[in-house]
């Protein structure tokens, strides 16, 4: 199941994503490649097999794999809080 993803962990994301779009989406690249590989290989193929825009189409993929971390550790680290 996946995490809830908040206001303030969405605003979080976006903020850092606007400031700098071509930067942000070049440090997912590097970030994604070394943390999981095949999961930045598939969103590069898809983004160069679709008629859309690749980098808006990655960066859209890369948007969307933060906030589910983001939200993943929060909510990971509220249930361990709780124990």
């Amino acid at each position: 199941m996946l995490p809830e993803i908040d206001e303030e962990t969405a605003n979080k994301i976006l903020s850092g994503i606007l400031n700098d779009i071509p930067a942000w989406r070049k440090s997912m690249i590097h970030h994604i490649k070394e943390e999981n590989p095949e999961l930045n290989a598939a969103i590069i193929e898809i983004a160069n097999k679709t008629d859309l825009d690749p980098k808006a189409f990655a960066t859209g993929a890369y948007m969307a794999y933060c906030l589910i971390s983001e939200s993943a550790k929060k909510q990971d680290t509220l249930i361990n809080f709780e124990e």
